[in-house]
């Protein structure tokens, strides 16, 4: 494998993610971000993600010199033969993405690219974004090429190691085969494109996935009624190939840094060419309602939202990051708060304030004097708490468990009412 002098512009998630498992693939990374204080953190070896492996991936690449760190993108990409562009496009007005970041980085290295360089855009684009930026680059010598990220927070080092495909989209066959051989050692499935289907492969992916999880959660909302466990039907769906095991869990709605935004953002791209799309409009629609329908279940719960202490378990979107970017349980919180409920919540990851809500360091904390306690997050922590010692402290005794994370034999022995997703029986003493 040829060894590439490799530029990372922006140190996220994606971005520090990106620069570190290239520089694990043998290439010579230098990762560049705007933030002095975040750059000079990851000199030291410092990393604010929390993703398994990520840390150590660092350390290594610092401890070989094959991944550095530096403020600007300038002095990053002045000798990078290739550079990726791993920039927040956030949800802007209307749902469509908002290009400022990426737009911003092309117009500042457009001439210190040097000749024949290769710009890749690993950020959630929309179509004819790879355009647009050859444009706003204007050298006719650097080529742009799409190269879409879908690694899932948690496990997104096992995913860029492990993909299940690498996509790799460009309007140059030779400018995609260059991007394709930084990841051959990688032994995965290369699928080379145009740009523009590079584009979309990454919404209609995570669209699909969102559609997916919103039929599951009106599965689980049909189960209640006809007195159905969700849980079994799953599990005999899952065993069908054509559907398989994964996002087929309920939930409180899906969130996180993506789902949602990529979700409005198709939805925009879609009106914008005179595109109806219902089924995804259903989608947004159906995880609005999954949001309260978890508060309708509180509200049942404790008689009238209004003074109810409600302890609230988890607040990050997934278990395993400490991300709360579109979290479900702000969500729910939020819609609970607004109602006049009182909020003590505690979640592992979060040490700071929230509005709307008392953040605890103890989960016991949470639950002392609750009317209720819903858990909104599926931390290992909650499942193995002393569910007789929450009984003891709760001035209620319903938990509602929005992910089918507990044990209900051992709320059951608790003496607890337990109120699950898709699950009618409710455990009592």
């Amino acid at each position: 494998m040829f060894v590439r002098r490799i530029a990372v512009v922006g140190t996220g998630y994606v971005g520090l993610t990106t620069g570190a498992c290239l520089a694990s693939l043998g290439h010579r990374v230098e990762c560049a971000d705007v933030d002095a204080l975040k750059v000079n953190r990851l000199r030291a070896g410092q990393v604010d993600i929390l993703e398994p492996g990520l840390a150590e991936l660092v350390a290594r690449g610092r401890a070989t010199g094959g991944l550095t760190f530096v403020e600007g993108a300038r002095g990053a990409v002045a000798d990078a033969e290739v550079v990726f562009l791993c920039l927040p496009t956030p949800m802007g007005a209307g749902g469509a993405a908002d290009l400022g970041a990426v737009e911003a980085v092309a117009r500042e290295i457009r001439d210190v690219l040097p000749r024949d360089a290769v710009v890749v855009c690993k950020s959630t684009v929309p179509v004819g974004t790879s355009v647009r930026l050859a444009a706003l680059l204007g050298r006719e010598d650097v080529a742009v090429v799409s190269n879409p990220e879908f690694l899932r927070e948690g496990s997104a080092v096992h995913d860029f190691l492990h993909p299940d495909r690498v996509v790799v989209g460009s309007d140059s066959p030779r400018a995609a085969e260059r991007v394709a051989a930084l990841f051959a050692g990688l032994g995965a499935p290369t699928v080379l494109m145009d740009a523009a289907s590079a584009e979309m492969v990454k919404y209609a992916a995570n669209c699909f996935l969102a559609m997916k999880l919103s039929y599951v959660n009106a599965v689980a909302e049909l189960c209640e009624l006809v007195g159905a466990d969700v849980t079994s039907v799953t599990e005999g769906m899952g065993h069908d190939r054509r559907i398989g095991q994964a996002f087929l869990k309920p939930g409180p709605g899906w969130g996180g840094s993506c789902l949602p935004k990529d979700a409005h953002a198709m939805l925009r791209v879609a009106d914008a060419v005179g595109v109806d799309f219902p089924l995804l409009r259903a989608t947004v629609e159906t995880n609005a309602r999954q949001q309260r329908r978890v508060v309708d279940k509180v509200r049942r719960a404790v008689g009238a939202l209004a003074g109810a202490r409600i302890g609230v378990l988890g607040l990050v979107f997934k278990a395993g990051t400490n991300d709360l970017r579109d979290s479900p349980a702000l969500a729910v919180a939020e819609l609970l708060a607004l109602e006049g409920a009182e909020l003590v919540a505690h979640d592992p990851q979060v040490d700071r304030p929230l509005p709307g809500m008392t953040v605890v360091d103890d989960p016991y904390a949470a639950v002392r004097g609750a009317d209720a306690v819903v858990l909104l997050t599926e931390w290992p922590e909650f499942r193995a708490l002393d569910w007789a010692r929450v009984a003891a402290l709760m001035a209620g005794s319903t938990v509602l468990d929005t992910r089918n994370h507990l044990d209900p034999d051992a709320l059951l022995r608790a003496g607890l009412v337990l109120d699950g997703t898709g699950r009618v029986h409710r455990v009592t003493a």
